[in-house]
């Protein structure tokens, strides 16, 4: 009971104390902040930076997710079907790669690829969104193959091929509306690393693609508060997602 009361301290201490300064009139070398405003919001709100961070953010999320989809679903269909389990086994161990490597070093390699002569792309939205991609895809094929080995749809498909259903048919009236809620459930854990997503939107964004999280950091060389604010709409965008995943999950369990 001690252990799990100080892991929520841990846990939640530092997001009370954001709360705070984000509502604090100041806050200098002292443990709390002092006053109470609401200004810190305002100035962020009409902030241009970061108007257009947030804007970036949400084309990149809205971009990521549809791309993710139109490559997840077909490629965990495939990688489903196939009967060969040694198959499965290294198609699986290629695409935890983007997992199990350092951002940084995918950022280098971005870097290293993008910014030569031949592929000017550094600085640029869609290669923003390709990095993206690459980071999250992993997440959501990973949640669909779960759920396509749950649900049993090789047994589902059999059956409705005796029937004399083609391909076609199996896959949009069998296969898709089986895996909505995971694929959904899906798309909104993407959205939540999407949008914290830093290190490789860090090293490849031009100046006027920067994402959130890069011009928060700026923030911090700036008024406490005003970072604690901006800090602030991040947390509750990622946590209103992770929630919404958690949702979803739950629904597809129940339902």
């Amino acid at each position: 009971m001690l252990a799990t009361c100080l892991y929520l301290l841990f846990l939640f201490a530092p997001i009370a104390l954001l709360v705070m300064g984000s509502l604090g009139e100041s806050w200098t070398n002292s443990l709390l902040p002092s006053g109470l405003t609401g200004r810190w919001y305002a100035e962020l709100a009409a902030d241009p930076s970061f108007q257009r961070a947030f804007l970036t953010s949400l084309k990149v999320v809205a971009a990521t997710c549809i791309l993710d989809m139109l490559i997840a679903v077909p490629l965990a269909y495939a990688l489903h079907s196939t009967a060969r389990r040694g198959v499965q086994a290294a198609a699986r161990v290629v695409t935890l790669l983007p997992i199990a490597t350092p951002e940084l070093v995918l950022g280098f390699g971005f870097i290293l690829v993008f910014s030569s002569d031949a592929l000017p792309f550094i600085g640029s939205i869609w290669l923003l969104i390709a990095a993206h991609v690459v980071v999250t895809l992993p997440y959501l094929l990973n949640i669909l193959l779960s759920d396509m080995t749950q649900l049993k749809l090789g047994d589902l498909e059999r059956v409705a091929a005796t029937l004399g259903a083609p391909f076609m048919s199996r896959f949009f009236d069998i296969v898709l509306p089986l895996v909505r809620h995971s694929l959904f459930a899906g798309l909104i854990t993407v959205s939540a690393i999407s949008i914290g997503e830093f290190q490789i939107s860090n090293l490849i964004a031009g100046f006027l693609t920067r994402t959130y999280p890069i011009t928060l950091l700026q923030a911090f060389y700036g008024a406490t508060g005003f970072a604690c604010a901006a800090t602030v709409v991040l947390l509750v965008l990622a946590v209103t997602a992770s929630a919404a995943g958690a949702l979803t999950a739950r629904a597809a369990r129940t339902g």
